[in-house]
């Protein structure tokens, strides 16, 4: 699985500082946007996965990963998907995903977005 695979997806969902236009988690957002996609955005817009209002296909984790952490373990919806990306990931955060049996890649979505054209 790739990035690029998995931004053949519609729905996203970024976890990080979507309202800084500073953080990468906005910049992600914006760029996801700007390509077509439907983004929800948690940490500072929603306060966790399970206010998403739909089903969404990808979790991207653009957060610290201790809170990253905190938003997986209290997730009670089904997360398809994850990109971790860089300083985001932890040991932690890859058990429990493998424990959840959800597939998970360390990768940048930008870097994604600009192999496939779109930014």
């Amino acid at each position: 699985m790739t990035v690029e695979q998995l931004l053949q997806n519609k729905v996203f969902v970024v976890a990080g500082d979507t309202v800084n236009e500073e953080k990468y988690a906005f910049k992600i957002k914006k760029a996801l946007q700007d390509s077509g996609y439907v983004v929800f955005s948690v940490g500072k817009e929603l306060a966790s996965i399970d206010d998403v209002p739909s089903d969404f296909d990808v979790l991207d984790l653009c957060i610290h990963p201790v809170k990253g952490l905190e938003l997986i373990k209290s997730c009670s919806k089904n997360i398809p998907a994850v990109i971790i990306q860089p300083g985001a990931g932890s040991d932690e955060i890859k058990a429990l995903l493998g424990e959840k049996g959800v597939p998970f890649i360390d990768g940048c979505v930008l870097k994604g977005l600009e192999s496939l054209g779109k930014l």
